[in-house]
């Protein structure tokens, strides 16, 4: 079964974000769970929990098919101490609003060295981050997303997230989501059917699709292996169209959220019925 959704509002508080997936025909959706331009927000209320949870089980969304997204300001990496333990506490502030909501996995961009210090000790230090967060939490499962490598992004390898998950202890707690287009721009020729098979062999392979808990289904507005993220809409980018039928028809993506952050939110609802139409085409 396929999952397809979109990053959808929360605006008014998170028990909008089914209501809002709902209207645009989603089976899946992503939502911030707190303002993602800011450091610090009021906690969720009892009252906004239990709706959030009463318009999940009434629209028919189990925690399986829901991707939350952290907040953009973290870096699980950071070099400097200060701002790394800002992050740190950030990130452990939105684990556990996941926990209250009864959600299962979190998905964040790993981090990024901002020139200061070696890649590897960047990637230990996003490690440590996770298991730190993960030893004051409970039942839900850092999802690193893989990065396009834009700056001194790091995790637009796929062997930098399995350098990262090397390091987690508790490995039922760590998974992945891969953005298309992001793999697309970091060097992954996923538009080609050869290019789409040997970049998900070399994940199965480097990763292993026993991690994947996740998926961002862009199009993209900058070319193969530029280093630049930039969503475009379901085929009016640089990838096109095949792709996203060869990955519908795919089982390896079953049962997972399949998320649409496409700039275009007006034709989320029209882009989620092309690609259920995909299917067994």
């Amino acid at each position: 079964m396929k999952y397809i959704g979109a990053h959808v509002s929360a605006s008014g508080g998170v028990e909008n974000a089914p209501l809002n997936a709902h209207a645009i025909g989603a089976k899946a959706f992503a939502l911030f769970t707190k303002n993602q331009r800011q450091w610090v927000a009021a906690p969720l209320t009892a009252k906004s929990i239990a709706a959030f949870k009463d318009n999940c089980q009434r629209l028919g969304y189990l925690p399986s098919q829901i991707l939350p997204h952290d907040s953009y300001l973290i870096n699980l990496g950071h070099p400097e101490a200060e701002a790394l333990e800002k992050s740190r506490a950030a990130f452990l502030d939105e684990m556990q609003r996941c926990e209250q909501l009864g959600l299962d996995r979190l998905n964040f961009h790993p981090g990024s060295h901002l020139g200061k210090v070696l890649e590897e000790e960047c990637l230990r230090t996003i490690a440590e981050s996770i298991n730190i967060t993960l030893a004051k939490t409970k039942g839900v499962t850092a999802v690193i997303e893989n990065t396009a490598g834009q700056g001194t992004n790091l995790g637009h390898t796929f062997e930098q997230l399995k350098y990262i998950i090397d390091f987690v202890d508790d490995k039922s707690r760590v998974g992945v989501c891969i953005d298309t287009c992001h793999a697309f721009t970091s060097g992954y020729d996923v538009k080609s059917a050869e290019g789409f098979a040997s970049t998900f062999a070399k994940f199965d392979s480097v990763v292993g699709f026993g991690y994947l808990k996740g998926m961002h289904i862009n199009d993209s507005k900058k070319e193969h292996g530029s280093r630049v993220d930039r969503h475009d809409s379901v085929g009016a980018g640089f990838i096109g169209e095949s792709m996203f039928s060869m990955l519908m028809n795919d089982p390896r993506f079953d049962n997972i959220p399949l998320i649409l952050e496409t700039p275009d939110e007006s034709i989320w609802a029209q882009e989620i019925s092309m690609l259920y139409g995909m299917i067994g085409k």
